[in-house]
């Protein structure tokens, strides 16, 4: 069963601030590679963006928001589609379409990447961003079981999901020996796999 993944087309005002977001955010980024997160103001960004200060605050909370806005964006994005999911479609179904739907990390991602893992603060920020998927996640699985969220089994399906998202996350963020990206395709075959193999074992919860 597919699920739409294609959102209504945006007007004028909303493409309009959206080009304003991302320039603040890639003027951000570019800053936060060169010079560093903790060095890099916010006035410098708003500088490198064209932009006030005050315009800022009107997009992002922070520098940590404007760094890990991508992550609340997927992470939103995410909640819909499993909110929005037809009859008779799993979170497994859900998630194989949302992921199998996302393309390979580009440029920005990857220099994403290095300003994160340059910093320990900032890991374990990201960290605490990926693990707000995991209730989520639970929530979805507790209603494809016709349970309460805070029943131990779709706790645990949620945990072994985001164990699998997590290191196919890295996998694709990993270069080999000649500095290349890892293959997104096999990324994605390996995750589908590991679905594949968590679904057995939910469908036997299903049918306790």
């Amino acid at each position: 069963m597919s699920i739409d993944t294609n959102p209504p087309k945006p007007g004028l005002r909303e493409r309009k601030k959206q080009q304003t977001r991302d320039a603040i955010a890639s003027a951000a980024l570019r800053l936060f590679a060169e010079r560093g997160y903790d060095q890099t103001t916010l006035a410098e960004i708003a500088e490198a963006a064209d932009v006030s200060p005050r315009t800022i605050f009107g997009y992002f909370e922070s520098k940590e928001d404007i760094l890990l806005c991508e992550e609340s964006g997927f992470l939103e994005m995410l909640k819909q589609k499993l909110n929005a999911r037809p009859p008779g479609t799993t979170t497994f179904d859900a998630m194989r379409e949302f992921f199998s739907s996302i393309g390979p990390p580009g440029d920005a991602a990857m220099l994403r990447k290095d300003v994160i893992t340059s910093n320990p603060s900032l890991q374990m920020k990201m960290r605490a961003r990926h693990a707000e998927l995991e209730p989520l996640l639970a929530e979805s699985v507790a209603k494809d079981l016709g349970t309460a969220p805070d029943d131990i089994r779709p706790q645990l399906v949620a945990a072994s999901m985001m164990a699998g998202f997590s290191t196919v996350r890295d996998q694709l963020f990993e270069t080999s020996s000649a500095d290349a990206p890892a293959s997104h395709e096999e990324a994605m075959r390996i995750l589908d796999q590991v679905l594949e193999f968590m679904r057995g074992g939910f469908e036997t919860l299903q049918h306790e």
